[in-house]
C-alpha cells in the first residue's frame, strides 16, 4: 500500500451518508437526464441503420452521388453523430455536471481535513 495522501482520500468520509445526499442525487439526476434520453436516441438511430441494411436493400443502394450511395452516407453519419454526442456531453458536462461535482467534492475535502 501506498503512503501518499492520494491513498488516504476519503478515509474519514461516510460515503454511504453522501450518497444519499441532496447535493449527490441531484448530480446523479443531472447526470442521468442527459445520459439515459441519448442513449435512447442513439440507440434508435443504430438500430434503424441496421435494420434498413438488411431489408432496405433498394432505399439503402440509391445513389447520392457517384457511387457514394444512401449505405455509405448513412453509416458515416452514425460516426458523425458519435463525435457530435461525445461534444454534446463535453459541453454539457462542463455546464452542468462539473460545478456539482466540484462543489461536493470541495466540501468533502473540508470535511475530511477537520
Amino acid at each position: 500500500m501506498s503512503t501518499t495522501p492520494e491513498s488516504d482520500i476519503g478515509s474519514g468520509i461516510d460515503f454511504q451518508h453522501e450518497q444519499d445526499s441532496a447535493e449527490f442525487t441531484e448530480l446523479r439526476k443531472t447526470h442521468r437526464s442527459f445520459v439515459f434520453p441519448m442513449a435512447v436516441i442513439f440507440l434508435l438511430w443504430y438500430f434503424a441503420y441496421v435494420l434498413l441494411a438488411d431489408y432496405a436493400h433498394e432505399f439503402m443502394s440509391i445513389k447520392v452521388w457517384g457511387n457514394f450511395n444512401m449505405g455509405l452516407l448513412l453509416g458515416l453519419l452514425q460516426f458523425v453523430s458519435t463525435f457530435g454526442i461525445t461534444a454534446a456531453y463535453v459541453s454539457y458536462s462542463n455546464r452542468k455536471i462539473d460545478p456539482k461535482a466540484t462543489a461536493i467534492r470541495t466540501r468533502l475535502e473540508a470535511q475530511e481535513g477537520e
